[in-house]
């Protein structure tokens, strides 16, 4: 089997990701749900490792069978991109892709706003955080957000992105944009970013922040006053603030707080739900924008109290992910059986059901 042909009949399914696996068929997660491959193939443990390390460099091959993982991406011309893990289970070589698009999904399809994108690019400095599970859609959001200052906002700038591995590749527009892949480019995400502090860059855009090392120096950056754009696979505002905290000594957590609230400038939660109003998947949004008593609320180590000050401030363009997913329930764009299960407030979700 040829993996140009599982990709091209990923891309044409619209699929967002592909499972190859010894012992069933190649799966494509189409619109939410796993469907088989057309020609529904069992694959065995020579097919799935064949179509692996097609996808592999010798170097990449090298790598895999030392460390037994690897990330890695896959460029299919005038089709996609890829992002690629590979594993072993049960003895036999796998892989797991994420599906690319060659072109950046315009914000207006992603389901933000003029206005609240706007919003976003005159930020002048601190730190913007897109939160959500794996596959919720961070790394469109962002992409969607880099072309915007890349293509619209008409104010050049130099954006300095430091990925693993790069997904959404953009070019130099407006602004000057350089893209470092983990492993190919720069060492690591902490190497990446202390380096990107001596490039004069205006937006630095960190993949995730993994550990309490890649946030101290997120962090130090977003003080020095770079935008500084970053994931984390939290669900809310607060949870991800919560993270950000707890990721560091109970003695330490005090300045943390006082750093935050004087750096944090957003926070975007989204989940992904499929549609019911046509195909495709939509984004509910929880929308954080740090005012000054939100600001005083991370200082003063409140933010339980978070929730409430963002259902206060709708007028300033604040949205809890609960209300967000009643918007989308109420204007009959997804179904209530998919929605009420990631209602926050289980009240909520009370009055839902009735």
């Amino acid at each position: 089997m040829n993996i140009v042909e599982v990709l091209k009949e990923a891309v044409r399914r619209e699929a967002s990701d592909i499972l190859i696996s010894a012992g069933a068929p190649v799966s494509y997660h189409i619109f939410g749900e796993l469907q088989p491959k057309e020609d529904g193939h069992v694959l065995n443990s020579q097919e799935t490792e064949d179509l692996t390390y097609q996808l592999l460099t010798a170097r990449g091959i090298r790598e895999f069978e030392e460390n037994w993982e690897l990330d890695s991406s896959y460029e299919l011309e005038g089709v996609a991109n890829f992002r690629v893990n590979a594993l072993k289970q049960k003895g036999s070589v796998g892989a797991v892709l994420r599906v690319v698009p060659l072109v950046i999904p315009h914000y207006t399809d992603l389901g933000l706003s003029e206005h609240f994108i706007k919003k976003l690019a005159s930020i002048p400095n601190g730190l913007i955080l897109v939160t959500g599970a794996t596959g919720a859609g961070k790394s469109s959001t962002v992409a969607a957000f880099l072309e915007y200052l890349n293509n619209e906002h008409h104010v050049a700038k130099h954006i300095v992105t430091i990925e693993d591995p790069i997904e959404f590749r953009l070019d130099s527009k407006v602004c000057v944009v350089d893209q470092r892949e983990i492993g190919i480019d720069t060492k690591d995400y902490l190497v990446g970013l202390k380096g990107a502090l001596r490039q004069m860059p205006h937006v630095i855009f960190v993949g995730e922040m993994r550990d309490r090392e890649t946030i101290e120096i997120a962090l130090t950056a977003a003080e020095t006053g770079n935008v500084v754009i970053s994931t984390l696979a939290t669900q809310s505002a607060a949870k991800t603030l919560n993270r950000i905290i707890d990721v560091f000594p109970l003695e330490d957590q005090p300045e943390v707080r006082t750093r935050l609230a004087l750096t944090l400038r957003c926070v975007i939660s989204q989940v992904l739900l499929p549609r019911c109003d046509t195909d495709g998947r939509v984004a509910a949004r929880e929308i954080l924008l740090v005012n000054n008593p939100i600001a005083n609320l991370i200082r003063e180590n409140k933010v339980h109290q978070i929730n409430n000050a963002i259902a206060g401030a709708s007028k300033e363009g604040m949205c809890l992910l609960d209300d967000s997913l009643l918007n989308l329930m109420m204007e009959g764009v997804v179904n209530i059986s998919d929605a009420v299960p990631r209602l926050q407030d289980p009240m909520k979700a009370q009055l839902v059901l009735g």
